[in-house]
């Protein structure tokens, strides 16, 4: 009897994981597909922003409806998933991204933007390269190698977005500092759950194609961006 209610238990442990990962995927998948929308449709990607709450609103859609972007904050999180404090790596992005606005705002340069923002797309894109190449090596991957890369790509991707904000009062520019925070977080600790749960128990077996599929789709979409933003 005690066996069955055990049983009973993994099972039902196993539907909730199942359940839980699958909503994360799906929002995760959303998002994506607002961004290839956003993309096709013209959506203007540069925005002035006249008070709060657009600045919280365009905080929120900014990571999300760059497709290069956006793919680059949810490999943070797969990767991520791979080490037990991984969530730290996530942090450390998140924290250089608002370093990178902050940067901006102050009218200083990172190495490369001073010639063109162009260069902060591309350099976007060679992280989100990176990235890809990583995910399809997971056992290769170094804590240290992996934290250094993330705040190097949040700087380049704070920098890009401060670009919306220049000039806006210090309380819209709180705002839109928190809009971006909480959908940074958002995704990539989703994603993170995402990795967590597809490495446990048989799924595992799965997860090196599974993860190197997913890697060779972010360089494919790091070689797109990266040329588009040299030509």
């Amino acid at each position: 009897m005690f066996k069955t209610k055990l049983s009973e238990s993994r099972a039902w442990g196993e539907l909730n994981t199942s359940k839980f990962m699958a909503r994360h995927i799906g929002a995760i998948a959303a998002l994506i597909l607002i961004s290839l929308l956003s993309s096709l449709s013209g959506t203007p990607f540069d925005h002035s922003i006249s008070n709060a709450w657009s600045a919280f609103v365009w905080g929120l859609a900014d990571p999300v409806i760059s497709l290069n972007c956006l793919v680059g904050i949810v490999a943070i999180g797969l990767l991520s998933s791979v080490f037990i404090r991984g969530a730290a790596i996530a942090g450390c992005f998140i924290f250089a991204t608002v370093l990178g606005i902050t940067i901006h705002l102050l009218q200083l340069n990172l190495p490369g933007t001073e010639i063109a923002m162009p260069s902060a797309g591309a350099a976007i894109a060679i992280s989100t390269i990176v990235f890809g190449t990583m995910l399809m090596m997971p056992n290769q991957l170094n804590f240290l190698v992996l934290a250094l890369v993330g705040i190097s790509a949040g700087l380049f991707q704070g920098y890009a977005n401060a670009e919306s904000i220049i000039g806006a009062g210090m309380i819209s520019v709180a705002a839109y500092i928190l809009g971006i925070t909480l959908t940074l977080f958002a995704v990539a600790m989703s994603a993170r759950e995402i990795g967590v749960a597809i490495g446990m128990g048989e799924i595992n077996r799965t997860l090196p194609w599974k993860m190197s599929l997913a890697g060779f789709a972010l360089c494919a979409i790091g070689i797109v961006f990266l040329s588009n933003s040299l030509i």
